[in-house]
């Protein structure tokens, strides 16, 4: 019972081959589907998709365990950001990275293969194993959507993996929570050479705002991003909206709720200077913090398959919410291995085999694990 790694480099190099952005991901799920089937697993799709507005709900598969016990959870996000249409790898030894003009997609691509090569083990093996609950989700990269519409009625598991990360040998346990903030800034247009004094200008307002902002690392625990800016109508008009897209996260809840009600404050209060001004601000939260303990089953669980293998598992937080954010959130418990992926989200994104390899072979222990006499929680 072994990972094949000439197996799950080849699957992961045609896995990224599959053009899957958000609510797109109607491609990449059929290949999984027929690939599960294959192995025996049932397979079926929530409704999400018409909740997200996408081709395909969350793609939920069960594979039968050789044990009575309880099922273990396995977890990866089938989209991809931009630029990711056409991604062609480049391979150089043990490093495969993108060529340059889009995205690699090993966000998320290397966790799903590593799941199906999981899956392929245990099919093929004798050795016992739990049941298997796969999930490979929708719209993560837009806000965590499939997951947060995912139906949990559909899973049996209480604990389980996400692959969503970078190192491998590490087990992300905590991770922030996140805000989305749009603001709506409202000025007056007036003619730009005829009469600018009639006029309040959207754009200086929101600009005052912007620089009386805390942006950036705000401190250890806490990072705030205007992201998208739109507005104006003409070089000759003055102009009377501008739109605002941005986010704030925090591991502690105080935090962002204060980093929140600060960029909205900025928002109003440049739009109290400038009079016929007025600003529209709606602050949604996308995700809950995340925040699992180091002697939790799940925790338990990964340490003894490490220490099996004779290798560590180090415990980290992370800046970045995904799928384990919104799973804890909603009753599991979940922590998020790295797969080895690094410069996610950018043309320069690679990833190193051998950690995607290493990953799968702790996972495929923790499964061998989790089906022994003695398990975390017993």
């Amino acid at each position: 019972m072994s990972i094949r790694s000439d197996r799950i480099a080849s699957h992961f190099l045609e896995l990224v081959r599959i053009d899957s952005l958000s609510r797109r991901e109607g491609a990449i799920a059929g290949r999984l589907e027929r690939e599960l089937r294959a192995l025996g697993a049932e397979v079926e799709y929530d409704t999400a998709a018409e909740r997200v507005g996408g081709e395909v709900g969350n793609l939920v598969a069960h594979l039968a365990g050789t044990v009575d016990v309880d099922p273990i959870l396995l977890c990866a996000h089938m989209d991809t950001v931009e630029p990711g249409i056409g991604v062609t790898p480049i391979v150089d030894g043990d490093i495969v990275r993108s060529d340059g003009r889009t995205v690699l997609g090993g966000d998320d691509k290397s966790g799903i293969a590593i799941v199906m090569e999981c899956a392929r083990v245990c099919h093929e093996s004798p050795v016992p194993h739990p049941p298997l609950e796969i999930v490979f989700t929708v719209c993560e990269e837009v806000g965590l959507l499939g997951s947060r519409n995912l139906d949990v009625e559909l899973l049996r598991a209480e604990r389980g993996f996400v692959f969503d990360s970078d190192a491998a040998g590490f087990v992300f346990t905590k991770a922030p929570g996140s805000n989305r903030i749009d603001a709506v800034v409202h000025g007056r247009a007036a003619h730009a050479g005829m009469a600018p004094e009639d006029g309040v200008s959207a754009i200086v307002v929101v600009a005052e705002a912007i620089a009386a902002m805390r942006l950036g690392r705000i401190d250890d625990q806490t990072t705030a991003n205007l992201g998208r800016i739109e507005g104006g109508r003409a070089i000759n008009i003055v102009p009377d909206e501008v739109r605002l897209e941005g986010e704030a996260r925090s591991h502690d809840p105080a935090k962002l709720d204060a980093q929140c009600a600060h960029m909205r404050r900025c928002l109003e209060e440049a739009s109290a200077r400038h009079p016929g001004a007025r600003v529209e601000v709606i602050v949604e939260s996308l995700y809950d913090a995340m925040s699992v303990d180091d002697d939790a089953p799940i925790m338990q669980l990964l340490r003894r398959a490490a220490a099996e293998l004779g290798r560590s598992i180090t415990a980290a937080g992370m800046g970045g919410g995904c799928d384990a954010n919104v799973l804890n959130q909603r009753g599991l418990e979940v922590v998020n291995l790295g797969t080895g992926m690094h410069d996610i989200h950018t043309t320069k994104e690679w990833l190193r085999i051998s950690d995607m390899i290493a990953t799968a072979e702790v996972t495929l222990a923790a499964i061998r694990v989790a089906a022994a006499p003695t398990r975390p929680g017993s």
